[in-house]
């Protein structure tokens, strides 16, 4: 009798897993005071260049005080986060004015605060009257300079821009003056009070506040400088008056404060743009 036929499993190699490829990592574009292109570029496309900032994790105003300090006691001056984030700037303010029809139509004018904010709105002035616009540079505050070394030093180099008119307004009754006429302006630019705002607004801040929105009400877009003026970029927390503004370009991350409800309702269309911040500084 035949012996039964035993089935043998068969056994198939098995291959080692081929090697990942490694993906190349994207790299970021260039900062704004490196990367002329941005002049050329709609608020969407600013927006998409941007995109690892537009998409990184909110941060309060204190925290982002604590990264900028950071970032200077790592041999990141000041002054080339002031330029990377007033040409940042710039380039928005260049997009909101094609994007309105406005753009050689009217000066652009910038209020500019004492502080560092306002020393962002003093570099966007420098990169907006290299582009051929006609810009009006207001320091509103009491002193005759702005007290920051930085912001010093761009409201100085205004003085050779051929195209920039400076003017400084103490009082608000010098403001009061500036807003006749108003409604001819290209675009308003919000320097006045970046994240150290705290409080009732004191003068001659709150007049040009009041300023701001005498110029919306005529249909004048506006732009805010890292967040409207009176709106605290922690909590979304309100002053009264506020700038309410169509497009807010803020720096580095997103701010907690306008992503909540009232900063929302405030600060219209947020661009984040990159300013230089070391990764290894980065902590929220």
């Amino acid at each position: 009798m035949p012996a039964p036929r035993r089935d043998v499993p068969r056994f198939e190699p098995v291959l080692p897993p081929s090697p990942r490829v490694a993906e190349e990592p994207i790299a970021p574009p260039p900062l704004p005071a490196d990367d002329p292109a941005i002049f050329g570029l709609s608020l969407d496309e600013l927006a998409a260049r941007w995109l690892r900032s537009m998409t990184a994790e909110p941060i309060g105003a204190e925290a982002m005080r604590g990264v900028d300090r950071r970032a200077q006691a790592s041999g990141v001056t000041g002054a080339r986060l002031m330029e990377n984030a007033g040409c940042a700037v710039a380039a928005c303010v260049k997009a909101l004015a094609v994007q309105t029809e406005r753009w050689d139509k009217g000066p652009i004018l910038i209020l500019c605060g004492p502080g560092n904010n306002g020393g962002d709105g003093l570099v966007a002035a420098r990169y907006l009257s290299r582009q051929g616009a006609r810009v009006i540079a207001v320091l509103v505050g009491v002193e005759a300079r702005p007290t920051g070394k930085d912001a010093a030093r761009n409201w100085d180099r205004l003085e050779n821009e051929d195209h920039v008119e400076r003017i400084h307004t103490p009082v608000p009754r010098d403001i009061g003056i500036l807003a006749q006429g108003v409604e001819k302006v290209a675009v308003v630019v919000d320097a006045l009070l970046g994240t150290g705002v705290e409080g009732p607004l004191r003068e001659p801040v709150r007049s040009a506040v009041d300023l701001v929105i005498k110029a919306r009400r005529a249909g004048i877009a506006v732009l805010a400088v890292d967040g409207p003026t009176a709106v605290d970029l922690t909590s979304g927390e309100l002053s009264d008056p506020v700038v309410r503004a169509h497009v807010t370009v803020t720096f580095h991350r997103p701010k907690t404060g306008l992503l909540s409800k009232r900063g929302k309702g405030v600060s219209g269309r947020v661009i984040v743009a990159p300013i230089g911040i070391p990764t290894e500084v980065d902590r929220v």
